[in-house]
């Protein structure tokens, strides 16, 4: 907050207010709730594939894979849905400020300080981060298990929004 101007610091306000109006919290947890249970079935599904008094497991292996591939599927839509709310949010918060250039700014200055900021609890990273020298959040992969758009895209559209603004 110390770093944010007061308009830069309204705008930030006025995005988050702009996910609260859109229910944004509503919309990804019915959004995920495929996911969770098809994530739900390939995790616990194999206690009830196998066993000799259980008689043929196959349905149950056919049931796991296909939730494996419904939960990958899901799980990289609802990463694109959370990047198009964003953009959404970002137009929100620009409409109530007024000042699409001034949530840019902010923008700017947050991604600035991302890097020293940790955006989970170190712990729960702590055994997928152990199989790569650093961390996937570049490129392509990077792009899609990401639930933000670039820095770069979104001050792109803020910008393009305060064009539309100032020719009304």
């Amino acid at each position: 907050m110390r770093t944010l101007s007061d308009e830069e610091l309204e705008g930030v306000i006025a995005h988050e207010l702009a996910h609260i109006k859109n229910r944004d919290v509503a919309v990804m947890t019915i959004a995920s709730f495929l996911s969770t249970v098809a994530f739900l079935i390939v995790r616990w599904g194999w206690l009830f594939a196998g066993g000799r008094d259980r008689g043929n497991g196959a349905p149950v292996i056919v049931a796991i894979i296909a939730s494996l591939v419904v939960w990958v599927i899901s799980f990289l839509l609802i990463r694109a849905l959370s990047r198009y709310r964003e953009y959404a949010a970002d137009r929100g918060g620009a409409v109530i400020t007024g000042k699409p250039s001034a949530l840019a700014s902010a923008l700017v200055k947050i991604d600035g300080t991302m890097d020293q900021v940790p955006e989970d609890d170190l712990r729960d990273q702590a055994e997928m981060n152990a199989f790569f020298v650093i961390p996937i959040r570049s490129g392509i992969v990077g792009k899609l298990f990401s639930t933000h758009p670039s820095t770069e895209q979104r001050v792109e559209k803020l910008r393009e929004l305060e064009r539309e603004l100032e020719t009304q």
